[in-house]
């Protein structure tokens, strides 16, 4: 008797805890991309093709993997405005390291070894630069977004007197291999762009280090009284973010034969998009890296889908203005639902 008449309050609970909120708020980013595709699959013929997915995942790549580095330091609610002009500068000086001096800027690498050469010059000064802005913002207490900020121009600067205004280009076959050349029928970019989301997502949900990046951006202050070293923390996710920094600049300089100024120029827009666009919080805490990979290819499917439909590409920067505030908003809205 008992147990019956308490069987109606049970499941009452149950279906008031279920969290529809939440719910909807994690799997927005994946119903809103299947819904973008249906769209413009049904609209363009072309886009609902093999070649276009592939051409779709590889531009993706090259802001997707600074995206995976960006997850980690707004994980902790910071954030990183310098991504695309530290990926301008470790392209250049991976350019001159495959030219192997100065003089030979002009004409083509020698290959092999070089190529090494330029990918460890590129992971390095992408270190450096990580490393740089996390002793500002982690140990003397300047605030990310002028850090980053001030890194976006002074980096952008230093690829200009690098290279004297000019872009250093014709490489090798070694060289440019990595950037266009594909594995069986995947390019190689998308590869090590999904190889580092697995990564990254490994990391984050299965490692006390992702444990401590959750718990300082949940609450800094609770996370150092708990006896984390937040200050090491802190400076270690904007070193993860300059390692893919320079993973992308060598990728794009290979992709393009050329190491350019201009290059990464709104990276950084499309790296924070994607990570917010992908659920996490730019408050910290809460998301993770396949909500950014989720992203990073709503807004490739996006671009590319305004393209097909002759849509000016004046619109885009609208459009992902637009899908990050409304983000943002629905992310405030989920977390005030819960409280």
């Amino acid at each position: 008797m008992s147990a019956s008449s308490a069987t109606p309050a049970s499941i009452s609970e149950e279906q008031r805890g279920i969290d529809y909120a939440g719910l909807i708020g994690k799997f927005a980013p994946v119903i809103f991309l299947l819904l973008v595709v249906t769209f413009f699959s049904f609209f363009e013929s072309g886009f609902r093709t093999t070649t276009n997915f592939l051409n779709i995942i590889r531009a993706v790549s090259f802001f997707g993997i600074l995206a995976v580095g960006m997850t980690f330091v707004i994980l902790t609610a910071g954030i990183d405005l310098s991504v695309g002009s530290a990926l301008a500068f470790c392209g250049i000086v991976c350019a001159s390291a495959a030219k192997g001096s100065r003089a030979l800027l002009s004409g083509k690498d020698e290959g092999g070894i070089h190529v090494l050469y330029a990918f460890l010059a590129a992971i390095g000064v992408g270190l450096l630069i990580g490393l740089i802005h996390g002793v500002f913002i982690a140990y003397l207490n300047v605030p990310a977004f002028i850090v980053t900020l001030g890194g976006l121009g002074a980096w952008r600067g230093a690829t200009l007197l690098w290279s004297n205004g000019q872009p250093i280009s014709s490489f090798s076959k070694d060289f440019t291999h990595w950037g266009k050349q594909d594995i069986g029928q995947v390019p190689i970019p998308v590869i090590v762009f999904l190889g580092m989301g697995l990564i990254a997502h490994i990391v984050l949900k299965y490692t006390r280090y992702g444990r401590w990046v959750y718990a300082l951006g949940g609450n800094a202050e609770a996370a150092r009284l708990s006896g984390l070293n937040t200050r090491q923390i802190t400076s270690s996710v904007y070193v993860i973010s300059g390692f893919c920094a320079g993973v992308s600049g060598f990728l794009l300089t290979s992709r393009l034969n050329s190491a350019e100024q201009v290059a990464g120029q709104s990276y950084e827009l499309q790296a924070i998009a994607s990570v917010v666009i992908g659920g996490t919080s730019l408050f910290g805490g809460s998301g993770g890296v396949l909500g950014t990979l989720v992203g990073a290819v709503l807004i490739g499917v996006l671009n590319n889908g305004l393209v097909q439909m002759n849509v000016s590409a004046y619109y885009q920067p609208i459009v992902i203005g637009v899908i990050i505030v409304l983000s943002v908003y629905v992310d405030q809205v989920v977390k005030s639902r819960r409280r």
